[in-house]
């Protein structure tokens, strides 16, 4: 009997994989469509991410510093104050930018209090920020799954590479993948997975040199925890249910472990110099992509308001 629960439990398993991508196939030409609307109405919103680099086209005049070398100063700039300056040039080199969309089967969660998964609202916020990021010249990869590339047809490429892999189950983190030294590392994820997990996958991108950015994903009913009396709730990672007879008495347990996880998250990024945020399903796509492509970029630690402060 136990034998056969367990070739029927990996059967059910096998279909739900099989559904999965069946929907993800359906759902990515409205996906596509979403991500360059957001793209759009963004994009007249941002002022660049102009800074300062070994280019040629000047970009500002700054006050020296103290240690640097005198053949940075500008002389003629310099002379019409009592001040020293230094002449900056425009960063110019192509920047490249990893983007990782979580895929995995606790992403494919939606309440009455959204209307699309996580796993569609990550997958919108991916594709319109490597749109984004194109335009402005750089290059946008997924780890382990697509080369950086600097493609008009960016978001097409994303989208060609994911269908390419919605056989199996997806993985919650980057794979060990490597990602160009001092590029930039961005996972959109729920982050559910163990701390020990997280903080070895950061550690491993930090190791290369990458400044990275997590903003974890969560549905509006995942942070409220509104469920009253006899529930039944299903782990979609492995299938796994449990019942809560009176669910109102674990809503401020469930509030507490999710705040010390976010807390302990927010740690190990903050650790390594990364940032962190929260997004909710409820909340415009465009406000997440805003802040973080303003945010991105060597030296940045914030990712906005709501974004930034979970």
């Amino acid at each position: 009997m136990f034998g056969l629960a367990e070739a029927t439990g990996r059967e059910d398993h096998n279909r739900r994989l099989t559904r999965d991508a069946e929907m993800l196939a359906a759902a990515l030409p409205r996906l596509v469509l979403e991500a360059r609307r957001v793209a759009s109405t963004v994009v007249h919103g941002l002022h660049g991410r102009r800074r300062a680099g070994s280019g040629e086209s000047f970009w500002q005049f700054r006050r020296y510093g103290d240690g640097e070398a005198a053949s940075r100063i500008d002389w003629r700039r310099s002379a019409r104050d009592q001040n020293l300056y230094v002449r900056e040039q425009e960063w110019e080199a192509a920047h490249t930018v990893w983007i990782w969309p979580d895929r995995s089967p606790s992403m494919q969660f939606v309440s009455p209090l959204a209307w699309e998964t996580k796993r569609d609202r990550c997958i919108v916020l991916a594709f319109a920020l490597a749109e984004i990021l194109v335009k402005g010249g750089e290059r946008v990869g997924i780890p382990g799954l697509m080369r950086p590339t600097a493609s008009r047809r960016i978001i097409d490429r994303m989208a060609e590479s994911l269908l390419a892999e919605v056989t199996g189950r997806q993985p919650d983190l980057p794979p060990k993948a490597p990602v160009s030294r001092l590029s930039e590392v961005l996972i959109l994820s729920d982050c559910l997975v163990s701390i020990d997990a997280f903080r070895d996958e950061i550690a491993s991108l930090a190791a290369t040199g990458s400044h990275g950015h997590v903003l974890q994903i969560n549905d509006p009913i995942e942070e409220t925890f509104p469920y009253k009396g006899r529930v039944e709730f299903e782990e979609l990672e492995d299938g796994l249910t449990i019942t809560a007879g009176r669910a109102e008495t674990w809503r401020d347990d469930y509030v507490a472990r999710l705040a010390a996880h976010r807390a302990a998250l927010r740690a190990e990024c903050d650790s390594r110099g990364w940032s962190f945020g929260v997004h909710r399903t409820d909340q415009p796509p465009s406000q997440a992509v805003m802040a973080l492509h303003q945010r991105m970029g060597p030296g940045s630690r914030e990712v906005g308001t709501r974004v930034g402060r979970g």
